[in-house]
């Protein structure tokens, strides 16, 4: 039984999120579906990518990930079916392929979509579902779609280095108000050299050792540790870091678009200093 993950912007107040697995189900029975998320935000691309890049690697080969996110960004006809990693991923032509996987798919086809007068979620999850249906039954991508001259392309954050330092960007909030950032343990241990190091956040709050674990540190303390995906996280233990601290999930777009961008920089990035 073929597996569809599905990760959406769209919540789960609407019966859109619904509609579309029924819409899946009655084109494609064969399929399981397996919900990721649906409370990713629209404009945020890095919360996104972390989540789906992080998730789909646990996937078997062969799996089909449904991506909706941003989808009426632009007016696109179409819709993107990528092949990456032995798993099918299709999502809008608005960046966020390339956002997750980190390059330009080597395996890639335009789906058309019949806008008419106007076009919804589900003439595009409709187009997705005979697609990922197709292929499932043997056809290859290359045969279901058309080949692409231009696709529109962003890339995942990367962190800044100096000779001393370097920061991060916040990237993902979690449900409990942890925070993640855009440093990975092995950035980390390169540029650290075995120099000792003290975390620095909104200006001057500091952590100056790494944890194993949340209960490395007293109820109510903050700590720093590199989680299961291998990214920075900071916490407090039985707390809410980002409400107690004010920090924010960096975005490029917002901060574009604000005149307050230098302050809120303070409050969705991280730095590190090396001594």
């Amino acid at each position: 039984m073929p597996i569809l993950t599905l990760t959406t912007d769209i919540g789960q107040d609407d019966y859109i999120t619904g509609a579309i697995k029924g819409q899946i189900l009655s084109l494609q029975p064969a399929f399981n579906i397996v919900d990721i998320s649906h409370n990713l935000s629209p404009f945020n691309y890095p919360q996104a990518a972390y989540l789906c890049s992080n998730s789909f690697r646990y996937f078997p080969k062969d799996t089909y990930h449904l991506i909706l996110v941003n989808l009426f960004s632009n007016s696109s006809p179409h819709i993107l079916i990528a092949r990456h990693n032995n798993q099918y991923i299709a999502c809008p032509d608005n960046g966020l392929l390339t956002m997750i996987i980190g390059q330009k798919p080597a395996e890639l086809v335009s789906i058309p979509v019949d806008l008419r007068d106007s076009a919804t979620t589900l003439d595009y999850t409709h187009a997705i579902a005979y697609a990922f249906g197709n292929i499932s039954k043997g056809q290859l991508l290359e045969n279901i779609g058309t080949q692409l001259d231009y696709l529109v392309e962003s890339y995942p954050l990367r962190c800044t280095i100096g000779p001393d330092w370097m920061e991060g960007q916040i990237i993902f909030i979690d449900r409990f108000e942890n925070v993640i950032v855009n440093i990975t343990r092995d950035e980390f241990e390169e540029h650290r050299k075995g120099r000792s190091f003290k975390i620095v956040f909104t200006r001057n709050e500091i952590i100056n050792k790494l944890s194993a674990n949340y209960a490395d540190v007293p109820d109510g303390e903050k700590l720093a540790w590199f989680n299961s995906a291998g990214f920075l996280e900071i916490a407090v233990n039985k707390g809410n870091m980002a409400g107690l601290f004010g920090l924010q999930g960096f975005n490029e777009t917002m901060n574009a678009q604000s005149s307050s961008m230098q302050n809120n920089w303070f409050y969705q990035t991280v730095r590190i200093f090396f001594e």
